[in-house]
């Protein structure tokens, strides 16, 4: 697999807001969009500032769906990875999450390390994180709301830049504190 990424700008508006509003995306805070909902996003510049970055996943010319680079002015970037609901569940994420670091890596020098979240019941992308060397950094109970109106609990993966280049996994001791 031959995973590419292409910078979004203002010229891809239209495709912006058809492949959100035409998607669902089941583990994200707001499932599914209108299109006036996805325009409004546009037309705040959320895919393209200083702080963020939009961009089309490729795979040898098909495209898989878009993430969104944030927090790009700090040493943690993170991300909000959506693929089109047609290209999921056939093991495509790994390699846009492995991938995607690489794009962090090379081209954010000032980054130290690279963050995702995601939902307690989103098990694809828990197993994702871990197969591709992330580590599991925070558990935030509760702290994903959901469409229903209650809460589940928010779940922080991490790369760090000396793991990504050595292709290890560095540890730490989650219960370092007793009372």
């Amino acid at each position: 697999m031959a995973v590419s990424f292409t910078r979004v700008t203002p010229a891809d508006a239209e495709g912006i807001i058809d492949f959100l509003s035409s998607n669902a995306f089941p583990f994200h805070v707001k499932a599914t969009q209108t299109a006036e909902e996805a325009a409004s996003s546009v037309r705040a510049g959320r895919f393209w500032n200083p702080e963020s970055q939009g961009y089309w996943i490729d795979d040898d010319g098909a495209r898989l769906g878009m993430v969104v680079l944030e927090d790009l002015e700090d040493p943690t970037p993170m991300f909000d990875l959506r693929l089109a609901e047609a290209c999921r569940g056939q093991g495509k994420g790994a390699d846009v999450l492995r991938a995607l670091c690489g794009l962090v890596f090379t081209s954010l020098p000032e980054a130290l390390r690279f963050e995702g979240q995601t939902r307690e019941d989103n098990i694809a992308m828990r197993k994702t994180f871990i197969r591709c060397g992330f580590l599991k950094e925070a558990h935030y109970r509760l702290g994903w709301p959901t469409a229903d109106g209650g809460h589940v609990a928010s779940v922080a993966y991490a790369m760090l830049r000396q793991d990504w280049s050595s292709g290890t996994v560095t540890g730490f001791e989650w219960e370092d504190l007793r009372a």
